[in-house]
């Protein structure tokens, strides 16, 4: 099954404005270029360098709470869209042709999600809906419109 990105956001800073690209390099010491999540910090797991959503869940988000947020107000990393993002961890997923991530937990919610739309954390909560936490471990160059795929052992 291959889906494709369809859309890529980064921010700065904690709670700093998201910035929406057309393409972006990926590290495995960074993660996204740009975004204050994927740096692997000395010691650590990187188990959060680059966070995905799935396209239809957060449409069925939206269309519980009764809103039109656009995916990134999520500030998820990368929007996928026809593809089902595995719910388990250890699984790896390659984007394009180099980029490969391993999906390492599902990203929970957080309470700002309500200060977004009354409702909305909880609309996130049911079978990873929130989408996914990974870990880089393969770089290279992302855009919008690359295949996404589960990368076989």
């Amino acid at each position: 099954m291959t889906g494709t990105i369809a859309g890529i956001a980064r921010h700065g800073r904690p709670k700093g404005p998201v910035e929406t690209i057309d393409r972006v390099e990926v590290s495995l010491d960074g993660g996204i270029a740009g975004d204050c999540r994927g740096v692997r910090k000395p010691g650590g797991r990187g188990r959060r360098q680059v966070t995905l959503i799935e396209r239809c869940d957060w449409d069925a988000a939206m269309h519980q709470v009764g809103y039109d947020l656009p995916w990134w107000a999520r500030r998820s990393n990368l929007l996928v869209d026809g593809f089902d993002l595995p719910q388990v961890p250890g699984t790896r997923l390659r984007i394009g042709a180099d980029v490969v991530l391993e999906v390492t937990r599902e990203t929970d919610p957080c309470d700002r999600m309500d200060k977004l739309a009354p409702g909305l954390f909880a609309a996130l909560l049911p079978d990873w809906r929130g989408g996914a936490c990974s870990r880089v471990l393969a770089g290279g160059t992302i855009a919008i419109g690359d295949p996404i795929r589960i990368e076989e052992p």
